[in-house]
């Protein structure tokens, strides 16, 4: 049967969240106990007292990495953090139309050389990200179709990872929890296979900006 000390320990590693805040010194521990006690007792079959949850959660914190335990490499190249503005992101109801609308603007959007389009289709949503040029294209092409959603005056920062950064995990958490951090609010996020694009709203790029900044490992 699992002790109490291995339980919490468990617990917390298996929580980004807790280990972070845990790591920092963020959480009151007190607190914390007291909202584990339940699930203690019930994985444990046993009464778990509060102070014995408590002192639990001092080991696991002071035996922490003071930084993570793996450093975030992301491609050493130029161009690898890029920033588009002004853009504007509509949200429709998938329909039995909405896929031939989706090739159409493809075929009309042509190249847009230093203009973006993306289109996202989800089970019941599609999502096209567009620059404004594209704007009435976009309400042209999809007149007929149900508008959910229209977010304007959004900006895009676009970061590229390495060809492996797939094999790294918990790649993605790293870098939105910087993100979280710093309180920059995400509207989207669109990846590629070596890139990771996201949507915010202009007031928060500059600060997505910096923290994406860096985290870019330079080699000496």
């Amino acid at each position: 049967m699992l002790s109490i000390s291995t339980k919490v320990e468990r617990i917390v590693t298996e929580s980004p969240f807790l280990s972070e805040g845990l790591r920092r010194g963020l959480i009151n521990l007190s607190e914390l106990a007291r909202q584990l006690q339940p699930q203690l007792q019930n994985d444990l079959w046993k009464p778990v007292g509060q102070a014995a949850v408590v002192m639990a959660l001092r080991r696991v914190a002071g035996r922490l990495p003071d930084r993570d335990a793996q450093e975030l490499v992301l491609a050493q190249q130029s161009g690898q953090l890029t920033a588009r503005t002004d853009l504007v992101e509509f949200t429709f109801r998938r329909s039995d139309h909405i896929d031939d609308c989706h090739r159409q603007l493809l075929e009309r959007a042509g190249t847009g050389h230093g203009l973006y389009l993306t289109v996202t289709r989800g089970s019941e949503e599609v999502v096209v990200i567009c620059s404004r040029p594209f704007i009435g294209l976009v309400e042209q092409i999809f007149a007929n179709e149900r508008l959910l959603a229209r977010l304007e005056n959004l900006n895009a920062v676009t970061l590229q990872l390495t060809a492996d950064s797939w094999r790294t995990p918990g790649i993605y958490h790293a870098i939105l929890k910087k993100l979280a951090w710093d309180k920059v609010n995400l509207i989207n996020l669109i990846s590629t296979h070596t890139e990771l694009t996201l949507l915010l709203e202009k007031e928060h790029t500059g600060a997505a900006f910096s923290v994406l900044s860096n985290m870019i490992a330079h080699k000496h």
